[in-house]
Order: C-alpha cells, then sequence, then structure tokens
C-alpha cells in the first residue's frame, strides 16, 4: 500500500482580454497560429496543471524561463474533454519570468476553432495537486506510480534498511512519453514512500532503463559508497550515461564527460555490478536489434572495454532489453543467471522475461545445453504480464529479489484505466532447482514480506475431494475482495483438476491442472473487461516440473491481476484481469478422482 496524500485543487478563475485570454488562475494564453500557442505563468503557485486527453495526440511544449529554453516534453493537451490533470513543477522558477511555446495540432482549420480546445480554459497555477486514487483497478498492494505511465523497474539498490526502486515513468500522461527516472522507497517491499524525480532528460534525450550500485571501492572517485547510476540517453540514437549521487539516491549528478559509452548500432539497458575477483566492474548491454548481450569491462565506469558477445541463442521474435547477470548455487555448484527480456516474442504473444542458466568468467558467458546439444529456451514467468524483470542489487543476507513490470506491450497503453498505467508484480526470490529432465531451472517464490499483508485466515487447512459436482468457498470481500489462497492438488488416474475463481456477474478465471501432460494453464478468455485489445484474452500454460500426479497453487489476487506461483517456484504465472465486480467463490472440481489439501484463504490488508 502505498502512501498518499491528499489535496484540494483550486478552482480555476476565467476572464477574457483583447490580446489575449486569462483561463485559470495565474495563467494568460496567446494563440499565434492554428497550432501555435503561448502559455504565459504570471501567478504564483508550485504546479502549473495541465489538462490532458488520452486520447489525443501529443503537444511539444518548449518550457522557456527568462526566453531561455529550459526543458521540451509531450503532452496530450485536451481537445474536447478533460481527463485528468498533471502538474508541472514551477516552483524553482519562482521570480522568473515562465513561458510554454506549445505546438499542439489539434486539427483545426483557423485560430478561432483553435481557441475552442478544452486545455486553455482549464490550465490553472496551484499550490496543490490532488493524488488521491480515483480508479477502480489500482492496486491495492502492488507498486503504482501515484499518477502518469510506468514500465521498466530500474536503478534498484538496497541500503541501510531500504530498498529503492527507480523506474520508466512519464510524467505528463498516461502513455509512454517522456522517459524519467521516477523513484519510490520501501523499508518492507510492500508499503512504497513516493521521492522526488530520479533522473530527467538532458540534452542528450530521455531516461531509459539502467541499473544502480554503490561504489564500495571509490572506483569512480565519486566517493566511497556513493551511488552510481548507468542508463541509457536516448534521442535520435542510444548511448550510455554516467551519473552518482551523493545523498542516497535523492538526486543525481550527471557525469560531465556523458556519454561514456557510444556505438553504431541500437544499444541500451546497462545493467552493472562490482567484480570483486577481477578489481571491475562487469556491464551487461543490450544490443537489442542483434538479438545478443554484450559483456563489458570497466575500471570507473568511464572508460569501457567491449570483452565479448552472448545471442542468437533462445527466443528471437523481437528486441532483447533490459539484462540481469547473477551467480546463485544449486548443490554446492555456483551458476550464473542471464535474464533477457523480450519483446515481441513470448511465448502467449508480447513481451516476456527468459533466462539463460551457464557460466561467467568475468569476460565471457558460456550458456548450458540441454540433452541434445541445445542451448534451451527458459521462461522465467508463464503469464501474459511479466517483463523488464531485474533484481535488487546489494541485497541483504545474500538475497536475489527481483521485480517486473506487470504488463505486456501489446496492450499496456489501452488498459482500462486512466490517471496511472501500470504496476510493478511482487517482489520475488529467485533459486535455482533442477528438473525431472536433469536441467537447472529458475525458480521464483514472493519474497517473505509479503506475509505481512495477511489479515484474517478464511479458511484454513481444509481438505476436499475433488469430483464432478463443484465444491465452492466464499472469497472474502473487503477490499474489493484481494486475497492470497494456497493449495495443493493430488490428481489420481490423470484426472484433469479445475479451480474457478468467479463473480456473480459470471465472470471466471479458470485454472486446469493437466497431469497427463505435467501442466498448469489460466484461462481469462471470460475474467472480465477485454474488449480493449484483441491480444488481452488469453490461455497461458507452464509446465509444473513435476511428474506424480501433484502440484501446489500460491495465488495473491489484487483489484487487476493475479500472480500464481508453486509453493516451491517451480513456475511462476502473472497475468492482468479487469473483473467488473470482484471474484467471490472459489470452487474445485475434476473430470475423476482428486483431492484438494490444505486449502487457505487469507483476506489481506489495505
Amino acid at each position: 500500500m502505498m502512501k498518499i496524500m491528499k489535496y484540494m485543487l483550486m478552482a480555476p478563475l476565467m476572464v477574457g482580454s483583447a490580446f489575449g485570454m486569462l483561463a485559470g488562475d495565474g495563467v494568460k494564453v496567446e494563440h499565434l497560429g492554428v497550432n501555435n500557442t503561448l502559455v504565459r505563468v504570471d501567478g504564483d503557485g508550485k504546479y502549473l496543471l495541465l489538462p490532458v486527453q488520452d486520447d489525443v495526440a501529443d503537444a511539444k511544449v518548449n518550457l522557456l524561463i527568462d526566453g531561455k529554453l529550459e526543458r521540451t516534453f509531450y503532452v496530450r493537451l485536451a481537445k474536447s474533454k478533460v481527463d485528468f490533470t498533471v502538474p508541472l513543477n514551477i516552483e524553482p522558477y519562482k521570480g522568473h519570468n515562465i513561458v510554454l511555446d506549445i505546438n499542439a495540432n489539434h486539427d483545426r482549420s483557423s485560430i478561432r476553432e483553435a481557441k475552442d480546445a478544452a486545455c486553455w480554459n482549464a490550465i490553472e497555477v496551484s499550490d496543490t495537486f490532488d493524488v488521491s486514487n480515483r480508479e477502480k483497478f489500482r492496486p491495492v498492494y502492488h507498486h503504482t506510480p501515484q499518477w502518469g505511465w510506468m514500465n521498466d523497474p530500474n536503478g534498484m539498490y538496497y541500503r541501510d534498511g531500504v530498498w529503492h526502486l527507480y523506474y520508466q515513468w512519464n510524467p505528463f500522461g498516461s502513455k509512454w512519453q517522456n522517459m524519467t527516472w521516477g523513484h519510490s522507497t520501501s523499508t518492507d517491499l510492500i508499503n512504497w514512500d513516493h521521492k522526488a524525480v530520479g533522473i530527467e532528460p538532458d540534452g542528450l534525450g530521455t531516461i531509459f532503463s539502467g541499473s544502480c550500485a554503490l561504489d564500495k571501492t571509490n572506483s569512480t572517485g565519486f566517493g566511497k559508497d556513493a551511488v552510481v547510476a548507468l542508463y541509457t540517453s536516448a534521442a535520435a540514437s542510444q548511448m550510455q550515461s554516467l551519473a552518482h549521487s551523493d545523498n542516497d539516491g535523492e538526486s543525481f549528478i550527471k557525469y560531465p564527460g556523458n556519454p561514456v559509452f557510444t556505438l553504431e548500432t541500437e544499444a541500451r539497458d546497462p545493467n552493472m555490478f562490482w567484480n570483486e575477483k577481477t578489481k571491475q566492474w562487469n556491464i551487461m548491454l543490450a544490443h537489442a536489434l542483434e538479438h545478443e548481450i554484450l559483456f563489458i569491462t570497466s575500471p570507473d565506469l568511464k572508460t569501457w572495454t567491449l570483452q565479448s558477445a552472448f545471442g542468437k541463442e533462445g527466443a528471437q521474435g523481437g528486441v532483447w532489453e533490459c539484462p540481469d547477470l547473477f551467480p546463485l548455487e544449486i548443490n554446492g555448484r555456483k551458476k550464473w543467471v542471464l535474464l533477457v527480456n523480450l519483446n515481441p516474442g513470448g511465448p502467449f504473444g508480447g513481451s516476456a522475461t527468459q533466462y539463460f542458466i551457464g557460466d561467467f568468467d568475468g569476460r565471457n558467458f558460456t550458456a548450458d545445453t540441454d540433452g541434445s546439444g541445445k542451448i534451451p529456451t527458459k521462461w522465467m514467468d508463464y503469464g501474459k504480464d511479466h517483463y523488464a524483470t531485474v533484481t535488487w542489487s546489494d541485497a541483504p543476507d545474500n538475497r536475489r529479489t527481483a521485480i517486473g513490470w506487470m504488463s505486456n506491450w501489446q496492450y499496456a497503453a489501452d488498459v482500462p484505466t486512466m490517471q496511472f498505467r501500470s504496476a510493478n508484480t511482487l517482489p520475488r526470490e529467485l533459486s535455482l532447482f533442477e528438473g525431472t529432465d536433469g536441467e537447472i531451472y529458475l525458480a521464483s517464490t514472493p519474497s517473505p514480506e509479503t506475509i505481512r499483508l495477511r489479515d484474517m485466515a478464511v479458511v484454513k487447512g481444509k481438505n476436499i475431494n475433488a469430483r464432478k459436482k463443484a465444491s465452492s468457498f466464499r472469497l472474502p470481500t473487503a477490499n474489493d475482495g484481494i486475497c492470497e489462497i494456497s493449495f495443493d492438488i493430488e490428481s489420481k488416474s490423470d484426472a484433469k483438476v479445475f479451480v474457478t475463481l468467479s463473480n456473480k456477474i459470471n465472470e471466471k478465471v479458470v485454472v486446469t491442472y493437466n497431469p497427463a501432460d505435467n501442466t498448469i494453464a489460466f484461462d481469462r478468455t471470460q475474467a472480465g473487461i477485454s474488449d480493449f485489445s484483441q491480444d488481452f484474452p488469453a490461455v497461458t500454460v507452464s509446465p509444473t516440473f513435476t511428474g506424480d500426479g501433484k502440484t501446489s497453487v500460491h495465488m495473491f489476487i489484487d483489484r487487476s491481476s493475479i500472480e500464481m506461483f508453486a509453493k516451491d517456484g517451480k513456475y511462476a504465472m502473472t497475468n492482468l484481469v479487469f473483473p467488473n465486480e470482484p471474484y467471490s467463490s472459489i470452487s474445485f472440481s475434476s473430470e475423476g478422482n482428486a483431492k484438494i489439501s490444505n486449502l487457505e484463504i487469507y483476506s489481506l490488508k489495505n
């Protein structure tokens, strides 16, 4: 649950003049042409509130301070209606002349028509901005931005009991644009405090994905234990840039020698760690269109040496993005896990996270092969809505904790929310296990902090026989039906087992365990609202990595998502859902003879 402050907006004041028009408080609008408008800010206040209409084209805004260009950004200024407002922080420019030079193509044929756009009468200066939630489908216990668009998690690090999460953010609308690093912190991975902007666009471009780490040896010269950040500067080309923070991530100082690394081809999303054995930084960079990861070393993050590349393996359907590399132990051996996010080309369409298991010598990554001598394609999550997954650096107790973007590029901009778009997955702990085929796989389990979400046990340790006639249990109704459910399944004679979540208007999610082929499926084709995208109704299927007619389910239901895991993490499946009413019951049935044991249902805290 996020800590959200509630504010009241000031009412706009409408006044006209011969040479321009006074719109909201402290604002004067001057129309220069069909598409060009000047907005002068002549009132005191902290924010300039910009009215947004989600389904119109972007307007280009040049912010001029005392006649000099301060920054350029894009916002979908309202044409016929105001869906919501977004704030431009003007407090730093108090006492200066503030002018917005706006090019807004509203398809008007004359200045007279251009003046009719809804935005001009609704722009206003205010000391407050209302961030209270007004969205039916905003998650209760998943991290979301207070407003605006969010995609990839970025720059995650841990220090002194605090988990830092940066993220790709558009502060001026709920669709992809103006990429900036937003910033949130947590002491428990569940409750998040929203902070000031982490890194803003500059002359090199917008701020794409990257990573942070603690420079424990002062290798960069920014100070021992300084927070260092690598990210992609994106404009006409993509370049890699460096920054550091001397106030624990509250703000960053960009390296004046940026960019620190360039290529002739598209490359992005640098991920780094300090290699104590080689006394160098290891950097992984996605060579996006080449479907490969570049492995780079650096003594100081300023001079880079390309060592090797790994790619042309695994899923190749789309660009490779957001890599991560880390070691984990299995049976006393160290193996390395290379995460590679892919879009499109996921197992059920759109974006997804694949991974490779192998060895790393500080310069080269060598992937393990299967019994046929090939490098297999492995998926971290078998749902539709798990992407850009990366892990925290410097996590305590040797934990390898990950978080992902809970959406899919096929429809992320079209889901039925407006004030904000997208959430992060629950945090997950990663480990390795050996499959029945002898190969090594990656396991994901909800981080232990999630147990603090539990409120009351609605059902505790119930055992039932699943037959053709379904056995049903009521789900908690508090907090829009958010809950946690876990149970074990044992099927006899290879009989399919069906688990159905449903509401009173016959919307439902059907989970099917098929012991004959050791799979578990998630069917959301009748789960609720889905008409916003033909790609949204889907059935996703995961191997259970078992072969004895048994599996387990650990499920977290929020207002617009269901995350499903095996209790031991051998499979994970993340899917968005948008029911018109919360799911109110769970039922169990089988084609033959099956047993459901250890059924537990918990209501969750708001």
